[in-house]
């Protein structure tokens, strides 16, 4: 297992090591010790698996307003995806940057994703499943996203006609999403 920083700090793309013989393989995707050691391990509380039968299809990019917002750790188990993610964390010198990641069943990267992201991704292959570890549990009332064609981040997707659910259509921009969150400390 190879793990490296990504350029957003607190996100790390993690590489499995496969062991191959005749019969198949065997492959280590969690090691308690080994996330201890790059201080990325949590507890997880629950695990989700996403099955998309289209390619161009974009799921995301979605997060959780605190007290239930969600570290994740992502894996392409079948197909290919193009993973994208959005600094959220108002404090973060990366406020507002987005990066992606090509997670495929051939190169057994994965991604570790702190607190503070949204999250999403768009299929590249005709089936294409996701499976993701989360440490907090799902609220209907903290559900939130920024829309996948958001002007001022100009996420460059792999599709320019994508495939989205209704409440994906809906999502809101980038800068309504930093005008709640000032909304929000100027509460406190």
């Amino acid at each position: 297992m190879n793990i490296s920083e990504r350029k957003i700090k607190g996100v790390f793309e993690i590489t499995l090591t496969q062991n191959t013989d005749d019969r198949g393989f065997f492959m280590r995707t969690y090691d308690q010790k080994i996330f201890e050691y790059f201080n990325i391990d949590r507890k997880w509380v629950q695990e989700n698996h996403s099955r998309s039968e289209k390619k161009g299809i974009i799921r995301g990019l979605h997060f959780q307003y605190p007290n239930f917002a969600e570290a994740k750790l992502v894996r392409c188990i079948r197909g290919a995806v193009c993973d994208v993610y959005v600094d959220l964390r108002k404090n973060s010198p990366t406020f507002g940057r987005w990066e992606s990641l090509e997670l495929t069943e051939q190169n057994r990267k994965m991604l570790f994703l702190p607190r503070g992201f949204a999250h999403g991704f768009c299929t590249l292959s005709e089936i294409s499943e996701v499976t993701y570890k989360v440490d907090n549990y799902y609220s209907k009332d903290h559900d939130s996203g920024i829309i996948w064609n958001d002007p001022d981040l100009k996420i460059s997707w792999p599709t320019e006609n994508p495939f989205l659910s209704d409440k994906d259509h809906k999502l809101q921009t980038m800068k309504d999403f930093a005008a709640r969150q000032s909304a929000i400390e100027e509460e406190v």
